[in-house]
């Protein structure tokens, strides 16, 4: 019963919703499939996105929520049945996986367990958990993983003098002034990212996953013209 206008309007608000979902989506997967997890089976990112595609369009005619991978969940699923020792490695004590175990029988209890406590328990924790409650946790677990955060100790090297820098591979690998250009830089798109997600402006904050796409073009096009390709390696070639 729609016009066509409506139509047109609908199929243009459809493409930032694919890209955050694209990005969200790859998000997870390059997060839990990456050599520190030392995950043996391979990868299949393409059919991930193929059956999330599938999923969310069934759930669209459904007039039910759309679903993708999400954080933190699927890490601390992986990180629950991995073993972790801890080492030092680049001056710093961190904890490395050993071992992962790649079983799909917890998830699928635990999605069924969930399954009870969305029915059962969510209306009661909705109404007498705070919301301030759950945006602390998602804020405290954001800060416990900043040691692992390369950008965030970049960061710490404008307050630090440079005879105390820890003795990390790219500050020996990389001039001071290209690694304190590339974190400016950083500090900025995330600056622009801010300023726009938390826009109290609906269609100012819908060209956010936009934005998230046009940072690839900058990063494999407009970075090189700045950094030596040899620098960008060493401090952005895991990204």
């Amino acid at each position: 019963s729609l016009p066509l206008v409506a139509h047109l309007i609908c199929i243009l608000l459809a493409i930032p919703l694919a890209v955050l979902f694209f990005v969200d989506q790859l998000l997870v997967t390059k997060t839990v499939d990456n050599k520190q997890n030392k995950l043996r089976k391979g990868s299949a990112h393409h059919w991930d996105l193929f059956i999330v595609a599938i999923l969310n369009m069934v759930l669209s005619l459904l007039s039910l929520p759309w679903m993708h991978a999400a954080l933190p969940s699927s890490f601390l699923h992986l990180r629950s049945l991995a073993d972790v020792e801890e080492s030092t490695h680049d001056g710093r004590v961190q904890q490395v996986l050993t071992r992962s175990r790649e079983v799909r029988l917890p998830l699928l209890i635990a999605h069924i367990l969930m399954v009870f406590v969305y029915i059962f328990a969510l209306p009661a924790i909705s109404e007498f958990v705070p919301t301030a409650l759950f945006q602390g946790l998602f804020l405290f677990m954001a800060l416990s993983s900043l040691g692992s955060n390369q950008f965030y100790h970049r960061l710490l090297l404008f307050f630090t003098e440079q005879r105390a820098y820890p003795p990390t591979s790219y500050i020996r690998r990389v001039p001071q002034r290209a690694i304190h250009t590339f974190t400016l830089l950083e500090l900025v798109q995330l600056i622009i990212l801010l300023a726009i997600g938390l826009s109290p402006l609906y269609y100012i904050s819908m060209i956010f996953p936009l934005l998230i796409a046009l940072f690839v073009p900058i990063r494999l096009f407009l970075l090189p013209k700045i950094f030596h390709s040899s620098h960008l390696e060493v401090i952005d070639g895991s990204h």
